[in-house]
């Protein structure tokens, strides 16, 4: 009896905490995503209206808004494009050489092997501003000012991203499937796409986000290097709205341009967070098999075990 009321007491607690745990979600949830109910609201608001105050309660001026931002003199639709491609083009690049460089410090062993790794991890320390004029004198010197290659190319060292893969191979990688691989007579290049790539498939969505959406609303970079108006990327064209002169200085525009910004960014993050929980559903139901069998069937084990489909 007394066993029985024990346990009750347990479930209750354990629902009490469930339930204290939801509410708490819901309220940060919902301070989330008051700010972006606030965006849409202004968007829909004139200027004259957003001078006078916040309401809770839609305008009719979204279309107007609109309009008038398709109608300005800056590059918009154009801008939305400069961005998407430097954020795509970003985020592939810093996500595949981060996760090689990663590899390669997990799989082989050579000499400095630990003083490049922990060379790496102090570049983050360095913060962006303290490197900008030797950048600008570099992209000088090249000849590489006005174009998308200096917001592109430097993303491929990012520590961050490699620390992050690194972390998650120790956890995720076992050496014995690269060395079944090799075994077998697979190549380093053939082992890394398909082996490894497919292995690392949740880290990858998981820093394809983070990447593009650093990317997406880096400004500091192409205020530094963009210098024509058809290379104008998001954060750009934002901040030259925001500078202009009273005379054509319009909130609703603006707040319009915000919304309209946010879209890519929700609909990348969305799609790789559905793609990341997918793969570690499959990660949880696959099999591991490790062992040494015949040449071909042990290294399609080791791709059947690397791909989650």
């Amino acid at each position: 009896m007394a066993a029985n009321v024990n346990k009750k007491n347990k479930g209750m607690g354990i629902h009490a905490r469930r339930a204290l745990a939801y509410i708490v979600l819901v309220i940060i949830s919902f301070f989330c995503l008051f700010w972006f109910y606030v965006m849409i609201i202004n968007a829909t608001r004139s200027n004259g209206e957003l001078q006078a105050g916040f309401t809770a309660i839609p305008s009719a001026h979204l279309l107007d808004n609109w309009n008038s931002l398709l109608h300005d003199t800056l590059p918009v639709i154009r801008g939305m494009f400069n961005s998407l491609f430097v954020a795509a083009c970003s985020a592939v690049l810093c996500v595949y050489f981060s996760t090689m460089t990663a590899y390669a410090i997990h799989a082989y062993e050579f000499k400095a092997k630990k003083f490049i790794s922990t060379f790496i991890l102090m570049v983050m320390m360095i913060p962006t501003q303290v490197t900008a004029l030797g950048f600008v004198k570099l992209v000088t010197g090249m000849g590489l000012m006005d174009s998308f290659i200096p917001l592109i190319v430097p993303t491929i060292a990012a520590p961050v991203t490699y620390f992050y893969m690194k972390q998650y191979m120790e956890s995720s990688l076992p050496l014995s499937l690269i060395e079944a691989a090799r075994i077998d007579g697979s190549g380093e290049f053939r082992t890394f796409n398909s082996i490894v790539l497919p292995i690392m498939k949740p880290a990858i969505a998981v820093q394809a986000i983070f990447t593009f959406v650093g990317s997406w609303n880096n400004y500091f970079v192409p205020a530094l290097v963009i210098q024509s108006k058809d290379k104008m990327t998001v954060p750009i064209l934002i901040a030259t709205l925001r500078g202009a002169d009273y005379m054509n200085f319009d909130m609703g525009k603006i707040y319009m341009m915000i919304t309209v910004a946010i879209e890519p960014i929700i609909i990348v993050s969305v799609t790789f967070k559905v793609y990341y929980c997918r793969c570690n559903a499959w990660r949880s139901k696959r099999i591991i098999v490790l062992g040494r069998k015949s040449r071909a069937g042990n290294l399609k084990k080791c791709r059947a075990l690397s791909f989650f489909e």
